[in-house]
């Protein structure tokens, strides 16, 4: 499980570069790059309600379970 959420962390960032690219690159309202960029943030919003769906799911299913920050007395 924790594989899959860095991978797909790593995936998020990506695509948040790449926009970063598209967006420094295109200047026109009719460029390519301006919808290949709202592309890659749209990418990037959906893999992140991706993973904190799965999240919730594997908690409520006990395949990992929260733990509190210990408290110092």
């Amino acid at each position: 499980m924790k594989i899959i959420i860095a991978l797909a962390f790593v995936v998020i960032i990506a695509s948040l570069a790449s926009a970063l690219i598209f967006m420094m690159r295109g200047s026109r309202a009719d460029d390519p790059g301006n919808k290949r960029m709202a592309w890659a943030l749209t990418v990037r919003i959906g893999i992140s309600v991706l993973v904190f769906l799965c999240i919730l799911i594997a908690w409520k299913l006990g395949y990992i379970q929260p733990h509190g920050i210990p408290v110092s007395s």
